[in-house]
């Protein structure tokens, strides 16, 4: 059973969310936050699996409550999703700094945000083409703009790992991946997993912001 802790400001938002994810027979809500504050202390009183946050928020917003979730060590399973209608090329990078392991906006259909959940959950990032390109676009601003990156080269991959890391930064999905090299996404999955391990990345977002630093890929 997937845990997750709504935090919104709007009470009726987290109402109707409750209502569709409790609906489905793998997951539940174990608590709501009306602020980032409120969402740091559950998240440490529940340990979810996911927390399902808003940018603009009362008291402590968004991004500075993911960074507190992110950082604290018996929170390492709790991932966060950032649901707002803000994804501005700032609210982006910033959340992905802060440890986000995807976005979806207010704008998605109700199979969309069932779907995103249990892709992060599933240990995948949800980064949309407009997000992977954001991404990229602020690492090409300046030194140090998306944090410390790893070291690790690309070299070190094999050419199926190149390949499907190659397409992992032109923002494809794991499912679209699959479908256009002909195998799983189970497989799909498991060469990034090794790419990152190789290269040292924490998370998806890091392996294709190397791709790009390390030549793999070229901005179009």
């Amino acid at each position: 059973m997937i845990q997750i802790l709504l935090a919104d400001d709007q009470a009726l938002l987290r109402s109707t969310f409750r209502m569709l994810i409790d609906s489905c027979d793998d997951m539940t809500v174990v608590a709501e936050a009306a602020n980032g504050e409120e969402a740091v202390e559950l998240a440490r009183r529940h340990r979810p699996d996911l927390v399902l946050m808003d940018i603009r928020m009362p008291v402590v917003d968004g991004l500075a409550a993911t960074r507190r979730i992110c950082a604290t060590p018996e929170l390492a399973g709790t991932r966060v999703l950032i649901l707002t209608t803000f994804e501005t090329d700032e609210y982006v990078a910033r959340a992905l700094e802060a440890g986000a392991s995807g976005f979806l906006g207010k704008d998605v259909t109700s199979d969309g945000l069932l779907a995103g959940i249990r892709t992060v959950v599933g240990g995948e990032a949800l980064l949309s083409p407009a997000a992977t390109r954001t991404l990229i676009d602020r690492f090409l601003s300046g030194p140090g703009s998306v944090g410390e990156l790893p070291q690790g080269s690309l070299a070190t991959l094999t050419g199926r790992e190149r390949e499907i890391t190659a397409l992992a930064a032109h923002g494809l999905s794991n499912q679209e991946i699959a479908e256009r090299l002909v195998v799983s996404p189970l497989t799909v999955r498991t060469h990034i997993h090794r790419a990152m391990m190789k290269v040292g990345a924490r998370d998806r977002a890091q392996l294709v912001v190397v791709a790009y630093q390390q030549g793999l890929v070229r901005v179009q």
